[in-house]
């Protein structure tokens, strides 16, 4: 991983909404928009905000389920940047 991609991965968990989304995805091996939008007090179209911007900055996947999107988090990239942080 590249110096700009780091920095972009690290600016996207620099958003305190983003960061607890990321939360939310990474205790999870897969999970649904609606099941975010439970556990948060925001709207729908902040969630799909943020997760565009986590997923730019690679740190979760999604996927189409019906009319839902489904999010997994990257363990690749979490361990590249817990990799760069302790070493």
């Amino acid at each position: 991983m590249d110096n700009e991609s780091l920095a972009a991965a690290f600016k996207a968990l620099g958003d305190p909404t983003r960061l607890r989304i990321y939360q939310a995805i990474k205790d999870k091996d897969d999970i649904c928009a609606c099941k975010i939008l439970e556990q948060m007090d925001i709207t729908q179209p902040t969630i799909s905000h943020h997760v565009k911007q986590l997923c730019a900055a690679g740190l979760v996947s999604c996927r189409k389920d019906g009319r839902w999107m489904h999010y997994s988090a990257n363990r690749e990239t979490a361990a590249v940047l817990s990799d760069w942080i302790s070493g």
